[in-house]
Formats: C-alpha cells, structure tokens, sequence
C-alpha cells in the first residue's frame, strides 16, 4: 500500500468521526505488516476521560481481528497544524 493510499483510508475513516463536542473529527489508519488495513475514528463522550482517539480505535480493533505486527499508521485531522498522537495514543502504539 502507498502512503498516499494510507492516508486516504484515514481521511475516510475521519467522515465516521463522533465528536459533537470539540467538532475535532480524527480519522487513523493502520496498516499490517501483510499490507491489510484497519481504521478507527475518534469517539467523543460528555465526560472528556471516555473519550477514545483514532488511533486507539485503529490498533483495539486490529488486535481484535487478530492482527499483531504493524508497519505503520497514518492520522488525518481536520486542521493545517501538524497534530501528533496523545500520550495515551503513542505509548499503545509504542507497545
């Protein structure tokens, strides 16, 4: 898969996106190392500490589907600022 197609799934993913309260709509996509796809949007709740990002979407639901090894990850939001992951999101795809 290009990179080019990687972000285009997040972007896809991002349209699926809950966030009524912030409006942040985050889209990620994760790719395998056999080249599969898994996406995930962020999930926003009233009380914020529920809330789950994109990118925890992406890998809780890769792993559920069996998947173990990754290769990369690729997150669209909707701003023109560079936006890494949260700690949260970076020590889950640390780990």
């Amino acid at each position: 898969m290009t990179v080019d197609a990687l972000v285009a799934a997040a972007l896809g993913a991002r349209e699926h996106a809950f966030a009524p309260f912030s409006k942040f709509k985050v889209g990620a996509a994760l790719e395998e190392e056999s080249g599969r796809i898994h996406t995930g949007c962020n999930v926003e709740n009233a009380t914020y500490g529920l809330t789950v990002c994109a990118e925890r979407v992406a890998v809780f639901k890769a792993i559920s589907e069996g998947a173990r090894q990754f290769r990369r990850v690729a997150v669209a939001a909707a701003t023109d600022v560079l936006t890494p992951p949260c700690g949260a999101c970076r020590q889950i795809l640390w780990e």
